[in-house]
């Protein structure tokens, strides 16, 4: 299992080496990343319309992201509350950044349109399964798996070229101890909720090991352990981030910690702007170490629980 470990990690590994100065370079590299997601999410939706009975399976993995959702949550929630009496860090409201958008409903665009290809995957998976048959199937998550190690390449090209310096990261103590924090709870409530999933320890962990990062936590587990899990592990973490965008404004002038924490990995991208603009300018290289470390984290560890 750990060779199969050292096949997937290659990849990304290979893609960490590369250096690139041209910014028109990095620039189609990031456009790749995100039509590779797309990509991979359609043949996901059309994985999962293959399942017996689609209609249970899908109530079923909803019922199982919930559960992951509101036990990791909680261990989440706990942990960062605690870490912000803590730091006792605070948010600066007068201090935003111009721009920043203020709507929830655009911030949460970028997700909801992910929900939107895996729908449309199904439904390609529904009309076109009649003609094809199984076979259809197994090529979608043939052709998965070839456009996921283009994917790592790309993800491990853009960590080595993202401008954040490692002397950057380990000076930043509150960035590094929210991402410890958030981190450590949630691989916690991803051990304990395994048994109630019926899921095996290791896969529960790597379940937690996506900590929001939805499109390659779904990506990942869904091609180690089929569409099923890989949905669940999709609309666990995408949930998450949902709910960062509510909780983000509600909490970050008290506790910028916390407000920073729950949004994950995506703190450095997708809960960014709106850490911004409830949060003020010194929120900002917090909330990107944090959210560096958790996405330099989670697919070596997704990956590591799996070769269990």
């Amino acid at each position: 299992m750990l060779s199969g470990l050292l096949i997937v990690l290659m990849p990304l590994i290979l893609g960490y080496l590369v250096p690139v100065s041209h910014a028109g370079l990095m620039s189609l590299i990031n456009r790749g990343v995100n039509a590779s997601v797309y990509v991979i999410l359609l043949l996901m939706g059309v994985s999962l319309a293959g399942l017996d009975d689609l209609a249970r399976e899908l109530s079923r993995m909803g019922g199982q992201a919930l559960l992951l959702v509101g036990v990791i949550g909680i261990f989440n929630l706990a942990g960062l509350w605690w870490l912000s009496n803590r730091l006792g860090l605070r948010a600066d409201p007068s201090r935003t950044v111009p721009g920043a958008p203020t709507s929830k409903l655009a911030a949460m665009a970028g997700s909801l349109s992910l929900v939107a290809v895996v729908v449309l995957g199904v439904l390609l998976g529904l009309g076109a399964g009649q003609y094809a048959g199984e076979a259809l199937y197994t090529q979608a998550e043939t052709l998965a798996e070839w456009v996921l190690h283009v994917l790592l390449a790309l993800i491990g090209c853009q960590l080595r070229n993202s401008g954040m310096p490692l002397r950057q990261i380990l000076l930043n103590r509150h960035g590094l101890a929210i991402a410890t924090v958030l981190a450590l709870t949630s691989l916690a409530g991803g051990l304990l909720v395994a048994p109630l999933l019926g899921m095996a320890w290791n896969q529960g962990l790597a379940m937690a090991a996506g900590f929001g990062w939805y499109s390659l936590s779904a990506i990942l587990i869904g091609d180690q352990l089929g569409p099923l899990l890989g949905g669940v592990a999709f609309f666990h973490d995408l949930t998450r981030e949902l709910l960062a965008f509510v909780l983000i404004p509600l909490v970050i002038r008290r506790h910028a910690a916390l407000a920073i924490g729950y949004g994950g990995a995506t703190s450095m991208d997708f809960t960014l702007p709106v850490i911004q603009q409830h949060g003020g300018v010194a929120c900002v290289p917090i909330a990107v170490v944090s959210g560096f470390i958790l996405s330099l984290l989670s697919p070596p560890l997704i990956l590591f629980f799996l070769s269990l």
